[in-house]
Formats: structure tokens, sequence, C-alpha cells
């Protein structure tokens, strides 16, 4: 039977997307994570085969070991705390390799030649050139992006130009960009493509630096979206159908995440891309009295209490409580308690972060619940556990309208019996904004590390 590429496409196309409707569940993730692998190593494979790599075949199977081995080794020693940075440099590699192709391809000309007529050729030269700017601006301001991104994710000083009117600046750009991408259109020339290349790069990097840090759980979602469409505008440059499906796939999703996650902040895309742009008022200082919890005094409210909810946050991540946090509740269901998680949809710096976390120590995914699914059960809950939250959990979105998160829909711990929060200090959380919680009559504080303090609390409930 002869070697078809497109059948072997198809077949990698059908995994990829049995890939991704797999890791929609907690289950059957793992098994789609292999799948997606098989997917891609069957692309790879086709890719040699059909583009006769005869002379190159040594130093590509070379590149393809190398980056296989520390692929893994990068995977399986990656801390929770790092995978937002992760994710971002994968996107910003992504972004690159379609600017780098759009750019090798700039210059190549249809010519009438038998298979096109003059009239075709000038139709495929135009469509061609068009591509070719797409490719550069997405692909490019996906790379800057994610640089930044994973610059900000990581605590980097990043200089920023402060301008009086910021977005005029990048209209300024975007404009710029528009009349490069046209006389390019007009000339072929490699100084427009040069001017492209800059001009995206400033404005990459003017928006996406500017984008506050509350909001970069969504802005890694759309840089993932971004790295998707700018993949498959590359497919069609190389006029490869796999990476035409695969961009969009990954195009879609992102697309459709970013949107999920702007509906659970009740904030518009233009809102977060505005960044720090949008002036804002100070937000109301806490005013009360801060009560102080030990581990022993935990373990005691824990024990007199029924309903049990823990809210975690990453916090929990950079702890590396997860762990303990299973056993507390593996503890407290065998007393016959009912305990659950809260998830909030922004969790962490990534999305789905809270729940990878809690997978990876074997929590029962059955008793982790989404913020929409739990919210109305905290007036009947006994007790919350805060664990490293902070801003996912701050009464002041909606009791503050001049706080910077007004609006944002946020777990209602506040309305449960008592509210423990698990922090090293009272320091605000990663958007900045104090958080009157900590001040309630039912909420106390338990300083110190997450980890230490919850392995002391299940010490002291073994004992009991």
């Amino acid at each position: 039977m002869p070697f078809s590429p497109m059948a072997m496409y198809v077949i990698a196309a059908f995994l990829i997307i049995l890939s991704i409707v797999r890791l929609s569940q907690h289950k059957t993730a793992f098994f789609g994570n292999r799948l997606g692998g098989i997917g891609i190593g069957i692309v790879v494979l086709t890719a040699l085969i059909e583009g006769g790599w005869s002379g190159w075949l040594l130093p590509v199977l070379l590149c393809l070991v190398a980056s296989f081995v520390v692929g893994q080794w990068r995977a399986k020693t990656v801390a929770m705390t790092e995978i937002p940075q992760l994710v971002a440099l994968l996107n910003s590699i992504s972004g690159l390799l379609a600017a780098i192709i759009a750019i090798n391809e700039y210059n190549k000309v249809y010519l009438e030649d038998g298979e096109f007529t003059l009239e075709q050729a000038l139709v495929m030269s135009n469509i061609h050139s068009v591509l070719v700017a797409i490719s550069i601006v997405i692909g490019l301001f996906t790379f800057v992006g994610s640089l930044i991104a994973y610059g900000k994710l990581s605590g980097f000083k990043l200089y920023r130009a402060k301008f009086s009117h910021p977005h005029l600046v990048t209209a300024v750009l975007g404009i710029l960009i528009l009349v490069s991408a046209i006389w390019y259109y007009q000339l072929n020339s490699f100084f427009f493509i040069f001017l492209l290349l800059v001009f995206t790069a400033l404005l990459s990097y003017h928006v996406v630096s500017s984008i506050g840090a509350a909001d970069m759980p969504v802005v890694i979602a759309l840089l993932n979206s971004y790295s998707g469409w700018s993949t498959s505008a590359a497919g069609f440059l190389l006029n490869s159908k796999i990476l035409i499906i695969t961009g969009a796939l990954i195009g879609a999703s992102g697309s459709i995440l970013s949107y999920i996650m702007c509906k659970a902040m009740n904030r518009s895309l233009f809102n977060i891309l505005a960044g720090d742009f949008t002036p804002t008022v100070a937000s109301e200082e806490p005013e009360g009295t801060v009560q102080e919890s030990s581990p022993a005094e935990v373990a005691m409210m824990l024990e007199n209490a029924n309903n049990i909810i823990i809210a975690p946050g990453y916090g929990l991540a950079v702890a590396q409580a997860q762990y303990p946090v299973s056993e507390l509740v593996d503890i407290l269901t065998a007393q016959g308690k009912n305990v659950r998680f809260a998830i909030h949809p922004v969790a962490g710096r990534l999305p789905g972060h809270m729940n990878v976390l809690l997978a990876e120590a074997n929590v029962d995914y059955d008793i982790v619940l989404g913020m929409d699914e739990i919210n109305d059960d905290f007036a009947s809950t006994d007790v919350v556990l805060v664990i490293g939250a902070n801003d996912t959990v701050n009464p002041a979105a909606a009791t503050d309208p001049n706080s910077p998160i007004a609006g944002m829909p946020v777990l209602k711990v506040w309305e449960a019996g008592h509210v423990v929060v698990f922090k090293r200090s009272m320091a605000s959380g990663y958007a900045g904004v104090p958080n009157p919680l900590f001040y309630r009559e039912n909420s106390s504080m338990c300083f110190g590390d997450a980890k230490a303090t919850l392995v002391a609390i299940n010490s002291e409930l073994k004992k009991s």
C-alpha cells in the first residue's frame, strides 16, 4: 500500500481533536495528553518523509532527539509555580517560528508556468503577501508578548515608558503597522518587512507590559490563542493542511478560554488589553482588627465543623502544600465531614492551575467544584479555609466601586460561619488590592508557611 501523507495528516488531526476533547475532563486528561503527543509525532514523521530530508536527515533527527530529551526533562522537573512561565515560553516559540517562516517566504513569486495563468499567479502572489504580513504581525506579537508575560510572572523588573496618552501611542503604532503592511504589499520589499517587525515588537511590548498583574491568566490564554492563529497562517504559507488545522484548533480553543475567563472576571477583552491605561480611584483602606489563629485552634474549628470548603490560590502552589491538603481532606472525610474545594476560574496564574495542582496530589475530582457550582453554598458552610488565595476572595470586588477589581465575580467566602486565611503576611495579592476579608469579625489569619501549617493541623487532628 503506497504511503499517503494526506491520510497520515487526517489521522493526526483526528488524534489532536480527540486529545482536546479528552483534556476537557480530569479523568481522561492524561490519556488525552498522550493522544495529542502521538498525533504531533505522526505529523513530524510524515513531514520528514514527505519533504525528502535525505540530505538533512541526521541533523534533523539529532534536533528531534535533543528536543525530546529537553522536553521530557523540563516537563518532569518543572515546579507547579513555574507552569505559567513555561506555557508563556512555549507560546513565544510558536510565535517566533511563524514569524521566521513568514520572513523566509516573503519574496516568493508565483509565475505563469503552465500551472497558473497570469491572472491566477497575480492573485496567488497578492494572497501570499497578505499572509506574510499577517504571520509576521501575529507571530512577533505573540513572541514578544509571551516573553514580557514570562518576565512579569517571574517577577522581573521590566522597563515601561510612561506616556500621557498611552492609547494614542497604541493607535499610532497600529497605523504604522498597517501602512508598512500596505507598502510591503505594493513593493514586496524587505525594508517594509523590517518596519513591520520593529513596529509590531514595540506595540507588543507597549501593550503587554501595561496589562495589570491580576489579568495575566487571561493574557496567557490570549497569547496561546495568538500562537495558534500564527501557526495556522504559517500553514497557509507552506501549504500545510495539518498546520492550518492544528493552528485553528489552538487559536479557537484559546479564544474561547479567553472569553470564559473574561466573563468570570466581569471584564471585556478590550478592558484587559487596555491594561493600566484606564485610571482608577484608590481603593478604600480596610478597617478593623485582625484576629490570629494557631494551627491547634484551626484544628479545633475543623473538629466542630460539619461542612468545610477549601479555597486554594497561587500561594498553595508556592508552598507546595497540595499534599498536606490532600491528607487533610482524607482525615476530615474519614470523620464523616463534608469537604469540598472552591475553584475560582482565575485562581493561580494560569487557567486550570489549581485543578492540575490538586490532581497532582490525587484529590478526588468530584469534590473540586467551580465558582458557579459552589458560590451559593458558602452561607451554609461552617468553616472555609482560604489557602494562598487573595484577590479571588476579596469582598471589595462586590462592595467597593472604586476598587480596581470592582465587579469581578469572587468566591463569597465571607458568608460562611468562619473563615481562616492562610498567609505568610498581610501583604496584598497579585493585583495589589487591599483585602477587607482579613479584618472581618468572622475571619482569622493563620500566618506562616502553608505547608508547615497544614502539617501541624493534620498532626493535631490525628491526636484527637
